[in-house]
């Protein structure tokens, strides 16, 4: 079984914004799954890295100004990602899945589903391309978050 867990991210998922790769893997994730005819997306309220939009819009502002998206959560008083991915696991489990293919560039979440009786046997990256106005960003989440991009 194909597995996403995706967090919520309003302003790419839905606005298509160009700041981050959210809406890009949200879309790819869920082609993939069709593709393989086998699969699950999990969409987690968790907007912002677990910050909130109201947040999250303060952090856009101070990172125009020239902060990092980690950075930027520093300084309003965050660390860089507050998300929880047990509630995730649970609903894999409730679901049946118990052993799965994850799609995923973020090695803490596949750290976040250990432990709930479900077992990852595959991490699948989502290729996401890089654009003028997320490349800072994206290179932040390789560099600063351990993303495999």
């Amino acid at each position: 079984t194909l597995v996403r867990v995706h967090s919520e991210c309003l302003t790419g998922d839905v606005f298509a914004s160009r700041r981050c790769d959210c809406g890009n893997q949200l879309h790819a994730a869920l082609r993939q799954i069709s593709e393989e005819g086998d699969g699950v997306l999990v969409y987690m309220r968790q907007e912002g890295r677990g910050i909130g939009l109201a947040a999250k819009i303060h952090a856009y502002k101070l990172q125009e100004e020239g902060l990092d998206t980690v950075e930027a959560n520093a300084k309003l008083g965050f660390p860089m990602d507050l998300r929880d991915y047990g509630l995730g696991a649970q609903i894999l489990f409730d679901l049946g899945v118990r052993q799965f293919r994850f799609l995923t560039n973020n090695p803490k979440k596949v750290i976040g589903l250990e432990g709930y009786g479900i077992q990852m046997i595959e991490q699948v990256p989502i290729r996401s391309p890089a654009n003028p106005h997320n490349k800072k960003y994206l290179e932040t989440k390789k560099q600063k978050m351990g993303h495999l991009l």
